[in-house]
């Protein structure tokens, strides 16, 4: 990095894998921390008009209310990217969501858009369960015991740059939550592969590949803290879906203990599941689907339903005001944030705005070309799958 100069209230953390890792916030100034909530709406408004149709604020549906109001566009990580990518005139696509969420960002935009992301700290644990040299070092030790030929890796949206990239290279793709069924019935039936590995999140994995009729046996959890995974060499060449232990901290909370108070307190109540959550509570569902896929649900209920939800608080909560002929409760009743996604809050935000106002670009996310374009090429498989 030699002398490379570092924005204000940011810190150079490393170079890896073409990216710039950008992830140790500074402390903001103290005309932002301790600023009333008034004063920061009115920093954010007065930038945000000032700025016009410079500037794009993109705000993930797990996003806190008081941030998730200066949102041009609201949805999950893949969706708003591509909105993002679609506001050609926007130079600044300010990305409230965690750090892979900007990355993809910055992958789909075009050269001359810059996306920030307010608050560096805001990552993803289940993103940082699988790092590429984890999944390099994994994809060796298959190689020992196994025909890689016949291998298929897929990355869930929720992964860095990297791993996306990886995937692109070794004729893998991406999948999300609403297409992983898809995804992996193209990985197994595309005539090369007879086997996956699935990173980050098993859970996704395991429900998807119990969706399409495989059974348990078909499947192994490989831990990258152990030699071949914890796995044996059988076990390795036997298995159709090795999927990485990784999860979802907010939605691996839910229980079937859960459901079953729900489904105590109301009788005709509908429990709706995302499929980051254990397979034992998907089994008790009523609905099971991504975000966008939960959100529909919702409003496909009919009035005077109650709703249980396993999903992000924040977005269960926004569902609850924004559907008043319904009642939308979460089924965790100690609660469940997102606290990475928590991190983006009204004084970051109103820093990286008062910064491009001032001709500063504060925060920016960006993806070397090489791990770009494979990460691209992922993410046009998918398209083409999907």
């Amino acid at each position: 990095m030699g002398d490379q100069a570092v924005p204000a209230g940011q810190s150079v953390l490393s170079l890896k894998g073409g990216i710039q890792m950008l992830r140790l916030q500074s402390p903001l100034p103290e005309r932002y921390s301790s600023a009333t909530a008034d004063e920061l709406a009115a920093m954010i408004g007065t930038a945000k008009a000032e700025l016009g149709a410079r500037l794009f604020v993109l705000g993930h549906h797990y996003q806190r209310d008081d941030v998730m109001r200066w949102a041009d566009a609201r949805g999950d990580s893949f969706g708003l990217s591509r909105t993002a990518a679609g506001v050609t005139e926007a130079e600044f696509i300010v990305f409230c969501g965690v750090h892979f969420m900007a990355e993809s960002a910055d992958v789909l935009t075009a050269p001359h858009q810059q996306v920030i992301l307010p608050d560096l700290n805001a990552g993803c644990s289940m993103a940082d369960m699988a790092d590429i040299d984890q999944v390099e070092d994994a994809w060796e030790e298959m190689a020992r015991v196994t025909d890689m030929s016949r291998v298929i890796p897929i990355t869930y949206m929720n992964s860095s740059a990297a791993l996306k990239a990886f995937v692109g290279r070794h004729e893998g793709a991406v999948c999300t939550s609403s297409n992983a069924r898809a995804v992996l019935t193209w990985a197994l039936g595309s005539g090369r592969g007879d086997k996956v590995l699935f990173f980050p999140d098993q859970h996704l994995g395991r429900n998807t590949g119990f969706d399409m009729g495989y059974v348990a046996d078909d499947m192994r959890v490989w831990n990258p803290r152990l030699a071949l995974g914890g796995l044996s060499d059988a076990e390795v060449k036997e298995s159709t879906l090795l999927l990485w232990k990784g999860h979802c901290s907010v939605h691996q909370r839910f229980r079937p203990e859960h459901v079953t108070a729900f489904r105590a307190e109301h009788p005709d109540g509908i429990v709706m599941v995302h499929p980051e959550c254990a397979h034992d509570v998907v089994e008790m569902a009523d609905l099971v689907g991504s975000t966008d896929h939960l959100i529909r649900g919702v409003a496909a209920a009919p009035a005077g339903a109650v709703i249980g939800v396993a999903t992000e608080i924040h977005l269960v909560k926004r569902l609850d005001d924004e559907t008043p002929d319904k009642t939308i409760v979460c089924l965790d009743p100690l609660i469940c944030p997102c606290s990475t996604m928590s991190r983006i809050d009204p004084p970051h935000l109103a820093w990286v705005l008062e910064g491009l106002v001032a001709g500063e670009v504060r925060n920016q996310i960006q993806v070397g070309d090489e791990v770009a374009s494979w990460a691209r090429v992922a993410l046009e498989r998918m398209l083409a799958i999907t």
